[in-house]
C-alpha cells in the first residue's frame, strides 16, 4: 500500500500511469466482489482510497504548474 509521500516522490509520468493501474484494479476488485470470487471485501475500500490518493496528489501536481 502506498502512502500520499511515496506517490508525491513519483514523476509526473509515472503518476499518471498509477492512476491508471490502480483504475484498472479497482475495476478488478469490483468484477471480484460481484461474481463472489472476493475474500477479502475490504480490499475495495483500501483501493478506492489508494486511489483517492493518487488523484489527490496528481491534482496537486497540475494546480501547480499551471501556476508556475
Amino acid at each position: 500500500m502506498m502512502t500520499s509521500n511515496d506517490l508525491r516522490q513519483l514523476e509526473l509520468v509515472d503518476l499518471e500511469a498509477k492512476v491508471r493501474v490502480i483504475e484498472e484494479d479497482l475495476f478488478k476488485v469490483r468484477f471480484q466482489h460481484a461474481t463472489a470470487q472476493m475474500s477479502d471485501s475490504s480490499k475495495i475500500k483500501k483501493t478506492r482510497r489508494l486511489l483517492a490518493r493518487a488523484k489527490t496528489v496528481l491534482s496537486e501536481r497540475t494546480r501547480e504548474a499551471q501556476q508556475s
